[in-house]
């Protein structure tokens, strides 16, 4: 039966097209914006511990370390401002922070590289060796589960010049061995003779990288007549370099903090059970050879209770780190350059 009044039927056709149900296919826009709320909220749940935990344990300090580093601080009371007084000390008047830090630079310069090649060496071997490669690989990775206190009181006792076996075999052969860790001559070049032996870690990581190279590319230098050192210069050296890299900066950043082991030897060395810095300069025996630069930082924060000047150091520790590993990386970045 048709409406009696089709005139009325108009606006209620109008309204009811007006009207349209509150969901979110209705409402792309606000589905749309709940969707983006919820995948932001969910985002920085995630994030959110990170960045206490980057707060809590790395700005902060880094800041207060900066901040008491211009205070004279114990610890105890209050920190007081006294500018640029600690860091004119550290470099014009500390009788000795100047070799302490020839000694770590020792270290940076001579150690880390040894290693590396070193560690280079005996992973490029384990790749050749066919039979019996696990237990090798086990064997040279072994002692860098020693730990490193145990490490250097089992070597100043190998090397001890009295009674060490090292000088009592070659005693039976008519030789007067050295002084070893005694010797201020000597007792970097014994600490590095202990890097070479616990560089298990690092060979780890370089066998895994030369296993990881294509040996496609080694078949086509072959056919092409490559020499095994060009192999190894054009196409084991390119591809190995992140990990060379990788290597280089840790290296460097233990370099620069270097202390358990120069420290325990130091005082094993000297017939002490701990880290002695009293009047008669027995930290870093023999003669300031073993004193790092974290051993002086150590001694001044907790021994002499100069907390604003050790944070100072730790300032100039950090800056130098930051300057030499972007040097790094900026040699490794036209390294790569020239490559491609």
């Amino acid at each position: 039966m048709p409406d009696a009044n089709p005139i009325a039927t108009v606006p209620r056709a109008r309204a009811a097209a007006h009207h349209t149900p509150n969901t979110p296919e209705a409402h792309p826009k606000r589905a749309g914006r709940r969707r983006t709320l919820r995948s932001r909220l969910s985002i920085g749940s995630m994030v959110i511990l990170p960045l206490i935990g980057l707060v809590a344990f790395f700005l902060y300090p880094l800041c207060a370390n900066l901040y008491y580093s211009f205070t004279n601080y114990d610890l105890v009371g209050s920190p007081k401002w006294i500018g640029l007084r600690n860091y004119d000390y550290l470099f014009t008047q500390d009788p000795r922070v100047g070799g302490a830090a020839r000694n770590t630079l020792w270290f940076v310069v001579i150690l880390v590289p040894v290693r590396m090649a070193s560690s280079l060496g005996i992973a490029l071997l384990l790749t050749r060796r066919k039979r019996a490669a696990g237990f090798w690989r086990t064997l040279f990775y072994l002692p860098a589960l020693v730990p490193p206190v145990a490490s250097v009181v089992g070597f100043v006792f190998l090397f001890n010049p009295g009674t060490g076996p090292i000088n009592t075999l070659l005693r039976k052969f008519g030789i007067d061995g050295p002084l070893w860790f005694n010797d201020p001559s000597l007792s970097k070049p014994s600490l590095l003779l202990l890097g070479v032996w616990m560089m298990g870690d690092v060979m780890v990581i370089f066998l895994a990288a030369l296993l990881d190279v294509p040996k496609d590319q080694y078949e086509a230098a072959e056919l092409d007549g490559a020499s095994a050192r060009q192999k190894f210069r054009f196409i084991t050296l390119p591809n190995i370099s992140p990990v060379l890299l990788f290597s280089a900066v840790t290296g460097v950043i233990a370099a620069l903090q270097y202390f358990t082991e120069a420290a325990v030897a130091s005082s094993v060395a000297n017939g002490k059970t701990g880290i002695d810095a009293g009047p008669d300069r027995l930290l870093g025996y023999p003669n300031d050879s073993l004193l790092t630069y974290t051993q002086w930082m150590y001694v001044q924060g907790f021994n002499s209770f100069q907390l604003g000047y050790a944070a100072a150091m730790a300032v100039v520790l950090f800056v130098v780190a930051a300057a030499v590993i972007a040097v790094l990386l900026r040699r490794a970045g036209m390294f790569q350059q020239k490559g491609a």
